[in-house]
């Protein structure tokens, strides 16, 4: 069966949004095309007239310094944000989870803006951007607006983007500075790489002084529930304290806050929910680590 009809690289955004709009909802976008061309074949998504390839389009592919944030193209690919020192340095668990998605062969053309746009709970770049708080650019008939990244998802493969009649184009989020570090760990099946048991990613920002208090923290476990989320409870439990002080409280809290369900494909619920603690074991000390010491080395970028 034929997939597609015609396939279109625009080199502006409005000229991609035009094409779009040619083809009345019967046109898709995509990049690397990791996710949309596997299910297509599949049978999981019918087959369309057009598909749209953005990956040409220019102010969609950088990463770049900007007035105390960060912008990324949504085209750019994991590997070229594994690459970014910008990245490394001042939005490390975002480099840490792209680094981990699929092989060498899907990180160099999947894209973080395809990431997103398949509004899966279980997305590793999804994951991280949230705990950055980031924003995402959407761009349609109307114009360009930013909405918070949370709000662009309503259900496992569900988003508010209309891929038929808009693009996701950019993500921004404040770059981090002094006494502040994230870091990002995901529990995955041995035999291979596509399926996460449980990932999680966290941010914290320490209080001025020597005592390495927590004066903000933000924490996204997933997939816990049919969307992205914020493991507030969690974090509630942890502003104003240190870690030592705070972290068992902090794993009960997340473990009562989400009950992952049992998955044939991931593992069962008991399982996952003890490796809620497992993860925030890990990835709470790394990020306080580096928020009071500013070294900072990515772990597992490119292992999985």
């Amino acid at each position: 069966m034929r997939l597609w009809r015609a396939y279109y690289r625009p080199k502006q955004v409005d000229e991609a949004l035009t094409i779009l709009a040619k083809y009345k909802g019967d046109a898709r976008v995509v990049a690397g095309g990791t996710d949309l061309l596997l299910e297509m074949q599949q049978g999981h998504k019918p087959p369309v007239t057009a598909l749209v390839d953005v990956t040409g389009v220019e102010e969609m592919r950088g990463i770049v310094a900007e007035n105390g944030r960060i912008l990324v193209g949504a085209a750019v690919t994991h590997t070229e944000i594994v690459a970014s020192e910008l990245l490394v340095q001042k939005a490390t668990c975002l480099v840490e989870s792209c680094g981990v998605i699929g092989g060498p062969q899907v990180r160099n053309v999947a894209t973080l803006g395809g990431n997103v746009a398949h509004a899966l709970p279980a997305a590793d770049g999804t994951t991280a951007l949230v705990v950055l708080d980031a924003e995402v650019e959407v761009a349609g008939e109307n114009g360009r607006s930013w909405h918070p990244i949370l709000s662009l998802f309503r259900g496992p493969g569900k988003s508010a983007v209309d891929h038929t009649r808009e693009l996701i184009t950019r993500f921004r989020f404040v770059a981090a500075t002094g006494r502040e570090g994230s870091a990002f760990k995901r529990i995955m099946r041995p035999q291979g790489v596509a399926l996460p048991i449980l990932a999680c990613a966290v941010w914290v920002k320490l209080a001025e002084g020597e005592t390495a208090v927590i004066e903000d923290v933000r924490i996204c476990i997933g997939p816990v529930k049919p969307v992205p989320c914020r493991a507030e409870q969690a974090e509630a439990v942890l502003r104003g304290r240190t870690l030592a002080e705070a972290l068992a409280d902090c794993v009960m809290a997340a473990q009562n806050e989400f009950s992952p369900r049992t998955s044939k494909h991931r593992a069962t619920a008991e399982y996952r929910r003890e490796m809620i603690g497992v993860l925030l074991r890990r990835s709470l000390p790394l990020a306080v680590s580096r928020a009071q010491t500013g070294q900072i080395v990515p772990e597992g970028v490119g292992l999985a």
